[in-house]
């Protein structure tokens, strides 16, 4: 079996900067596709920032130039850097991912739990 984890939300103030975390943990040896989903009060769960398997990525036009998606070395760690925040940006952010298994296993559009940031004004 195995899990996304979130981590890295927080209040912060306008202008700040986060960094969150998608870590997936079990029977698995790597993350490749993954997306960077916001939900808030005022929008439906969208896309943020999505990053493919073969290294090309993508932003909501609200994001770009602000937030940066990465994968850690380790290969089971994938980050959304987020910078000027803005309180717009603030919400719910989930992760979602296509996992490489160990024993030939692999796993599709598994969901963290998310982790939330608010940006206060």
């Amino acid at each position: 079996q195995v899990q996304l984890v979130e981590s890295g939300g927080s209040l912060v103030q306008a202008g700040g900067s986060l960094k969150l975390s998608c870590a997936a943990s079990g029977s698995i040896k790597s993350i490749s596709a993954v997306g960077w989903y916001r939900e808030s009060l005022r929008t439906r769960r969208e896309l943020v920032a999505g990053l493919t398997s073969g290294g090309g990525t993508n932003y909501a036009d609200s994001v770009k130039g602000r937030f940066v998606i990465s994968r850690a070395n380790a290969k089971n760690t994938v980050y959304l850097q987020m910078n000027s925040l803005k309180p717009e940006d603030t919400g719910v952010y989930y992760c979602n991912a296509d996992l490489i298994g160990l024993g030939g296993f692999n796993y599709t559009d598994y969901w963290g739990q998310g982790t939330q940031v608010t940006v206060s004004s």
